[in-house]
């Protein structure tokens, strides 16, 4: 004789409808995944800092361009317009949103002229204000602009000539 072993399952109205409930109960339920990992934030310069021309007499002064781009002067200097341009630096940020960038500006840097003489630079504000938090979604990013004011001497110790150097900006990511 054979024996006949039969697997099944049991079928019960009363059991099914709890398995029913607890089914479609996680079916329904909100995912909530892990935010991004940081992405280390991109820097790239766009248009350097400039104070277009300008002339001095025997006290000097200052040239400050702002963090929205407006030029202005101090002392007894005189801001010309022969078609150079005055500008702020500017850089494009890319980040993940939510990340909060603070700048740390590096020491005043002294200048040296095509012609001798030096001005003092001093890094200024910049637009948007440090620190501020990254809200573009990449590839878009964000733009930054920070302004500088030159210490000018006076004339004997300023000929005429370019000024140019290199100063630090430090970015900070949290």
């Amino acid at each position: 004789m054979k024996a006949v072993h039969k697997i099944g399952f049991i079928r019960s109205k009363s059991c099914i409808l709890p398995i029913t409930i607890i089914f479609l109960f996680f079916i329904f339920q909100e995912t909530i995944a892990q935010e991004p990992p940081p992405r280390p934030i991109s820097v790239t310069v766009t248009q350097n800092l400039g104070f277009g021309a300008f002339t001095l007499g025997a006290m000097g002064g200052t040239v400050t361009i702002s963090s929205a781009g407006a030029r202005s002067a101090t002392g007894d200097i005189i801001l010309l317009n022969l078609g150079y341009s005055f500008s702020t630096v500017t850089y494009r940020l890319v980040a993940n949103p939510g990340t909060m960038v603070s700048l740390l500006n590096g020491p005043d840097v002294s200048l040296p002229g095509s012609n001798g003489g030096s001005l003092l630079l001093h890094i200024g504000s910049s637009n948007p204000a440090s620190p501020f938090i990254m809200t573009t979604i990449p590839p878009a990013y964000t733009v930054l602009n920070i302004g500088g004011t030159l210490t000018v001497g006076n004339s004997a110790s300023n000929p005429p000539g370019n000024f140019s150097g290199t100063f630090y900006i430090t970015f900070i990511q949290e």
